[in-house]
C-alpha cells in the first residue's frame, strides 16, 4: 500500500489512523460502484486545502503548489523515449521545411536546422538537469517564477500556453488539408469532426492517454523517416524507377543557396517550430513515476533525434529536390501538403503509390502534434493557476489527475479549427500563428538562463553538484551557448521582418506577423512588473530545495556515487553508450 500512497501524492490521507491508506481509495482503485459511478465520480476533486501557506511569500507559495501537484504520475520510460524522439515530427519538418528550402536553399536548410539542433541539444540537456532534480508542475514555466523573476514567469507561462492553443487548431486544419490529397469534394470541416474527437476521446484518459497515442505516433513517424532516408540514398545513388546517379547536382544547378544571408536566417524561425515539442519531455516529468530513472535516458535521445530525423533526412531532401522546384513555390500556407519536400521527392522520382503512404505518416504526425498541444497547453494552464498567474479554476485537478478544466479550455479554443471550411482560414492562422511564431526561442532560451541561475545559487549556497542525479553534458557554457544563440536569432528576425526575402521596402503586416510575439512577451513581463512589484530572485534565496522527490540528501548522494562507480567500472562501449543513450 505505501506504494500507491507514493503515486498519489494529491490524495488525502487518513493520518490518524496510521495505516498510509487514502481516505479516497474507492474512487483510485475502483472497488466501489460500477463503471458509470466510478467513471463520474472521477471528474470530482482531489482536496488540497491542507496546504498551509502562513508566512509563505508569493514565491515560495508557487513553489510548494507546484512541487505537491496532484498530477497522476502514470507515464513510463517507453512513453517519455518516444516523446522525446518523435514527439513533435509534425508539419514543421514534413511540410514546413519545403519553404525553408524554398527561401534558403539545400545548404542554408542544413546551416539552419544544424545551428538551431545544436542550440536545442544544449537547452534540452539544462531542461533534464533540472527536471531530474525538480519534477514540479509547469517544467520551465515554473522555473522562470523560482529561479528568475515571477514576472518573466508569468510572460513564460503565458508565451508557452499560447503557443500551443494557437498550434492545436492549426493541426488540426493541416490534417484536413492533408485529405484533401484524396479527396476534393467533401467539406474539410468533416474531417475535422473526426480529428477533434479523436483529440478528445485520448485526453479524456489523461497523461497515460497521451504517453500511449504518443508512442504509437511517435514509434510510426520514426519508421516512416528511417524507411525515407534509406530510400532517398538508394535514389540519390540512381536506384529509383526513373534512374540516373542524382548524387550533389542540385547543389550546383540551381545552387546550395537561395537567397543569400537572408535566406539562412529565415531557416531558424522554421527550425524553431519544427523543434517545438522537444522540451515537452521536461514539462511531463510532474507526471512521470520516476524521473530520476526516465529522463536522463529521453533527454540523451534527443541527439539522435536532431541527427537522424532532421539533418540526415532534410541533407537527403536537399540532394533529391531542387531549391526552385515549381511544387515548392506554388504552395498556398504553410500547412499545404503539396509543398511537402518528402512528398515531392518521391514523385520526382517517379515512385507511385508511395506519395500516399507519406501523406498517411502526415497526417498521423499532425494528429500527434495536436495531441501534444493540448496536453503542453493545459499543463501549463494548470501549473499557472495553481501560482495565481492565471483564473483559479484553470488548476482544478480531478481524482484521475487530469486538469480538467485547463484542457477543456483548451479544447475550446480548439473549436477554431472548423474555419478549414472558410476562405480565410490562411489568413486567420497566419495572424494566430504571430502571436507564437517565436516562443519557442523565448522558451528555450529562459531554460538556459535558469539553469545558469541554479548552478549560480548552488555554488552560493554551497551545495554540491554531486547531488545532481543527471548533470548538462556542457554544463553552465551549453547553458551560455544556448542563450547567446537564441538571442542573436531574436535580433536576426527582427531585421528579416522588416526586411523579408525579396522585400525592398518595410510592410507593417509582414513584420508583425513575424515579430508579433516579441511585444506580446514584453507588455505581459511589463505590465506584470508593474502590477506585481516583484523583483529579480537573487542567488542567495533561489529555493534549491523545494520540490526535490528524495528528501534524504546524504542517501540521493550515495546512490548517485553508486551508480557512477558501476558505469565506470564497465567497458568503454558501454561508457559511451550510457553518454549517449
Amino acid at each position: 500500500m505505501t506504494e500507491d500512497v507514493e503515486k498519489n501524492p494529491g490524495v488525502p490521507y487518513d493520518k490518524s489512523a496510521g495505516s498510509g491508506v487514502p481516505v479516497e481509495e474507492g474512487y483510485i482503485e475502483q472497488q466501489n460502484g460500477g463503471f458509470v459511478r466510478n467513471f463520474v465520480d472521477s471528474f470530482k476533486p482531489i482536496d488540497l486545502s491542507d496546504l498551509d501557506t502562513e508566512g509563505m511569500t508569493p514565491v515560495e507559495i508557487a513553489a510548494a503548489a507546484t512541487a505537491r501537484s496532484p498530477l497522476k504520475r502514470s507515464l513510463k520510460g517507453r512513453h517519455l523515449q518516444m516523446i522525446a524522439i518523435g514527439g513533435a515530427i509534425g508539419t514543421g519538418l514534413f511540410i514546413g521545411s519545403g519553404g525553408s528550402l524554398a527561401t534558403g536553399g539545400a545548404a542554408g536548410v542544413l546551416i539552419g536546422f544544424s545551428l538551431t539542433g545544436a542550440m536545442l541539444y544544449c537547452t534540452v540537456h539544462a531542461l533534464g538537469e533540472l527536471a531530474v532534480r525538480f519534477p514540479v508542475s509547469g517544467a520551465f514555466s515554473t522555473y522562470s517564477t523560482r529561479f528568475l523573476d515571477p514576472s518573466w514567469g508569468f510572460a513564460m507561462g503565458w508565451n508557452y500556453a499560447l503557443q500551443w492553443l494557437v498550434v492545436f487548431p492549426l493541426e488540426l486544419v493541416a490534417a484536413s488539408i492533408t485529405i484533401e490529397y484524396w479527396n476534393h469534394t467533401i467539406n474539410p470541416d468533416a474531417f475535422v469532426v473526426i480529428f477533434y474527437v479523436l483529440v478528445v476521446f485520448i485526453n479524456l484518459f489523461g497523461s497515460r492517454g497521451y504517453g500511449e497515442a504518443e508512442f504509437v505516433f511517435s514509434l510510426i513517424k520514426v519508421l516512416a523517416v528511417v524507411g525515407f532516408i534509406i530510400l532517398g540514398i538508394i535514389l540519390v545513388c540512381g536506384g529509383g524507377p526513373h534512374g540516373g546517379y542524382i548524387g550533389g547536382k542540385y547543389w550546383h544547378d540551381p545552387g546550395a543557396f537561395a537567397s543569400g544571408v537572408k535566406g539562412v536566417i529565415s531557416v531558424f524561425v522554421n527550425a524553431a517550430f519544427s523543434f517545438s515539442g522537444t522540451e515537452l519531455v521536461g514539462l511531463a516529468a510532474a507526471e512521470t513515476d520516476n524521473p530520476r530513472k526516465t529522463l536522463p535516458s529521453a533527454v540523451k535521445q534527443v541527439f539522435w533525434r536532431i541527427t537522424l530525423f532532421y539533418i540526415v533526412a532534410l541533407a537527403l531532401v536537399g540532394l533529391l529536390v531542387p531549391y526552385n522546384d515549381p511544387k515548392l513555390l506554388q504552395a498556398t500556407s504553410s500547412v499545404d501538403i503539396t509543398a511537402s519536400p518528402f512528398v515531392i521527392a518521391i514523385s520526382n522520382a517517379g515512385i507511385r503509390g508511395l506519395p500516399s503512404v507519406i501523406n498517411v505518416v502526415i497526417l498521423i504526425s499532425v494528429l500527434s502534434v495536436g495531441n501534444s498541444a493540448v496536453y503542453g497547453c493545459s499543463r501549463t494552464l494548470c501549473a499557472m493557476a495553481v501560482q495565481g498567474f492565471a483564473p483559479k479554476f484553470l488548476g482544478y485537478i480531478d481524482r484521475k489527475g487530469r486538469p480538467l478544466f485547463a484542457v477543456i479550455g483548451t479544447l475550446i479554443f480548439g473549436l477554431l479549427c472548423f474555419i478549414a471550411g472558410s476562405g480565410k482560414q490562411n489568413e486567420v492562422f497566419n495572424w494566430l500563428l504571430a502571436f507564437s511564431g517565436l516562443s519557442a526561442l523565448f522558451t528555450w532560451g529562459s531554460i538556459c538562463v535558469c539553469h545558469i541561475r541554479v548552478r549560480r545559487a548552488m555554488a552560493v549556497q554551497g551545495v554540491s553538484t554531486d547531488e545532481l542525479a543527471f548533470t548538462a553534458a556542457l554544463g553552465v557554457w551549453g547553458s551560455w551557448f544556448g542563450f547567446l544563440l537564441n538571442f542573436v536569432i531574436i535580433c536576426l528576425e527582427f531585421w528579416l521582418s522588416l526586411y523579408p526575402v525579396g522585400a525592398a521596402t518595410p510592410n507593417a503586416q509582414d513584420f508583425f506577423q513575424s515579430y508579433l510575439s516579441v511585444p506580446l512577451v514584453l507588455a505581459m513581463y511589463i505590465g506584470h512588473k508593474i502590477y506585481s512589484r516583484s523583483g529579480f530572485i537573487r542567488a542567495k534565496d533561489i529555493d534549491l530545495f523545494t520540490g526535490i522527490r528524495e528528501l534524504d540528501r546524504d542517501l540521493l548522494r550515495q546512490e548517485i556515487e553508486e551508480e557512477r562507480a558501476y558505469i565506470k567500472s564497465k567497458g568503454w562501449y558501454y561508457r559511451i553508450y550510457k553518454f549517449w543513450c
